[in-house]
């Protein structure tokens, strides 16, 4: 158990992985499941955290690897990313751009190798280097998924612009 110095440094970064969970797990009930493992198991472990090292990348990394151990757990991830996960046309173009302009669920349409390299970088700001030692990948692997993850949202978005915006005119048939 932590002395009472290191709950109060844990307690100041809840705010932060309370944002990562919520769009790691994607739904509030399952967020604050996570966080509430997240902090029980940075008590049990308190012994195995380096003073003088960052505590949050620390929880993080705790974070990252609970939430993984849920996702094999339900038999969705065999550590490979998926490269095409979308479905086929929609028989109206129009009843799937909600859908896709919705940002959270284009992050929740990608695999969680992608999105943990995404939120990790571009939503709490680590560094590559930083995101790397809590995936506990090399920074390759980062800067792979992290492009991959953006060109998936990227798509995902433009998909949603495409759907919704007229053909141009000289595109039409008269």
């Amino acid at each position: 158990m932590p002395p009472v110095e290191g709950v109060e440094q844990i307690l100041a970064h809840i705010p932060a992985l309370r944002r990562y969970a919520r769009l790691l797990a994607g739904d509030a009930a399952s967020a604050d499941d996570l966080v509430q493992d997240t902090l029980e198991r940075a008590c049990v472990k308190w012994s195995l955290w380096k003073p003088g090292t960052a505590l949050r990348a620390w929880l993080m990394t705790l974070m990252h690897n609970l939430y993984l151990n849920r996702v094999r757990s339900q038999g969705r991830d065999d550590d490979h990313d998926v490269l095409d996960e979308s479905s086929g046309p929609s028989h109206e173009p129009l009843a799937l751009a909600p859908d896709l302009m919705d940002l959270e669920r284009a992050l929740a349409q990608l695999s969680p190798t992608l999105r943990t390299a995404l939120l990790l970088v571009s939503v709490e700001e680590y560094t590559y280097a930083e995101a790397a030692q809590i995936l506990q990948i090399p920074i390759g692997t980062v800067m792979s998924r992290l492009h991959r993850a953006r060109e998936a949202v990227r798509l995902s978005m433009e998909g949603a612009v495409h759907a919704v915006a007229p053909a141009p005119l000289h595109l039409v048939k008269r």
